[in-house]
């Protein structure tokens, strides 16, 4: 691994870098939706189960139709993202694909085939099973889909945080030793809970804007106000988990991935009492102390305490970043000099003792100057408070459509007649649909670029894990994929707007 470091241009790095953006971009655009319509579809029909009214069935049908379009859109872009691990990622996938390849293995053998089992039934199930089955089926296909976000959110949480497993200097790979550790591991506990949250958050603002869109054109208004009193009670309740997970998420963060927390807030010198910046010059009092420790007088170290190292009020030493370089080489130059006593017949006992003491640190060995150790602050900063924002705006939104739907409290909301709303309400809920979607890549932003320079946190840096390629291949595939996935999306948006126009069966 180290000679490669010395033959890949640093066009290859971004490129592939760019390239695996793009397609996780591109992708999330289509697994939130398919994350949350499944509920909204699920609910539909679970009320034709109970009320045995043909208008649900048509209704339930209306959401399955737009749900199966998506889910087709999330696996053909699902597929390319998992085999460019191997194309621009070869040298991470050796180091640690014996861990971080059995989650992805799981997620394929088990969820996709229970998805695609589920899936067809309840497209083509519905005069062939009993409605007892048909039901189990739909929500069977939205608990497979779930299922498959646990594993790959399994994955990616152990890059975040990489536990249960072992470097095993012989074979030059990081091992499994505990597949419970990485498969129930707090962070990757918290980073599900928190994702399929705001996915559900995203099929209720597009369940209402959809929704919307009919009662503007005055068109299938029964099935619009019914359809909105789901999405918007799924959206609320998702909206105000969102805020409780994201909340046990910043406190993962902070006690594995201090550097992110940093740049989230943009601190520079931290200590007790941290207030929580809204902007620049406005905070809320202590609460950043609270959202990583749950202690309003709680200490968070900032990126300068990170980098020169810091001691903690209860007297925990961290070291700087200089003296975790330091220690990172001695690891990697005792890994080599284990390995070329091993080949001369030689005991590598002493070797091999030094590589263990310093292996916490090993990634480190690779990080040229300790500034390439700050992941980028003004994006971390400004994607941070979108997402915060976006879910704020949420609650509200969710909770007011509600109220006029409901008309509580009656005497704010009893002369509102969703119905008869004038038109830029209507609009306004449609518009959101992008939004949420902003405010969900933001997250992501935050959880990919926070961790930078590491693609194992502490463990592998960028630069030491993608592949011996040319970047004018990686270039080229790039657009390639660009072009696409723009075609894909496309599609996928006229058909989508096709079948809303066509609306469900009266």
């Amino acid at each position: 691994m180290e000679h490669l470091l010395l033959n890949i241009d640093a066009g290859t790095i971004d490129w592939s870098r760019a390239q695996f953006a793009l397609t996780a971009i591109y992708h999330w655009l289509f697994v939130p939706l398919t994350l949350g319509l499944a509920v909204i579809m699920g609910i539909a029909e679970t009320i034709y189960y109970r009320k045995k009214d043909e208008f649900w069935k048509h209704t339930a049908q209306f959401w399955q139709k737009l749900f199966g379009i998506n889910f087709a859109m999330g696996v053909a872009t699902g597929i390319i993202l998992e085999f460019e691990f191997g194309t621009n990622w070869s040298n991470y996938s050796w180091f640690v694909g014996d861990i971080f390849g059995a989650p992805l293995a799981i997620e394929g053998i088990v969820a996709f085939f229970m998805e695609s089992t589920f899936v067809a039934v309840m497209f083509f199930g519905w005069k062939k099973v009993s409605a007892g089955f048909h039901l189990a089926s739909t929500w069977l296909t939205g608990l497979g889909a779930t299922i498959s976000a646990w594993w790959i959110l399994v994955a990616n949480a152990w890059m975040q945080y990489p536990v249960g497993c072992e470097f095993n200097p012989d074979t030059m790979r990081n091992e499994m030793v505990s597949f419970s550790e990485v498969a129930l591991s707090p962070f990757a506990v918290s980073k599900f809970c928190h994702t399929v949250t705001s996915a559900w958050i995203i099929g209720g603002v597009f369940c209402v804007g959809v929704c919307c869109w009919y009662l503007l054109k005055k068109r299938h208004v029964k099935m619009a106000v019914e359809s909105m009193k789901i999405g918007a009670a799924v959206g609320l309740v998702a909206a105000l988990l969102a805020g409780a997970t994201g909340h046990k998420s910043g406190m993962d963060v902070a006690q594995v991935q201090p550097m992110k927390l940093a740049a989230m807030e943009a601190l520079y010198d931290g200590g007790t009492e941290q207030g929580l910046k809204l902007i620049e010059g406005i905070e809320v009092p202590y609460g950043l102390s609270i959202m990583a420790t749950n202690n309003p007088r709680g200490f968070v170290p900032g990126i300068n305490d990170i980098l020169n190292g810091y001691t903690t009020p209860d007297g925990r030493v961290e070291p700087s970043a200089d003296e975790k370089i330091e220690r990172g080489k001695k690891a990697i130059n005792a890994l080599a000099a284990y390995r070329k006593a091993k080949a001369n017949g030689e005991d590598g006992a002493a070797h091999l003792a030094t590589l263990q003491k310093h292996m916490k640190y090993f990634g480190y060995g690779y990080v040229r100057n300790k500034e390439e150790l700050v992941p980028p602050v003004l994006v971390n900063f400004w994607a941070f408070r979108v997402m915060v924002g976006v879910g704020c705006l949420f609650i509200l939104f969710f909770a007011v459509v509600l109220a006029t739907l409901y008309h509580w409290p009656k005497w704010l909301f009893a002369k509102r007649d969703i119905t008869k709303l004038p038109a830029w309400h209507y609009w306004g809920a449609i518009m959101l649909v992008p939004l949420s979607y902003i405010g969900s890549e933001c997250g992501w932003l935050v959880a990919e670029f926070g961790r930078q320079p590491w693609t194992i946190q502490d463990m592998l840096p960028t630069w030491a894990a993608v592949s011996d390629l040319h970047s004018s291949s990686v270039i080229i595939t790039f657009f390639l994929f660009l072009i696409l996935f723009t075609t894909m999306l496309a599609v996928e948006i006229s058909i989508l707007f096709k079948q809303i126009k066509k609306g469900p069966k009266e």
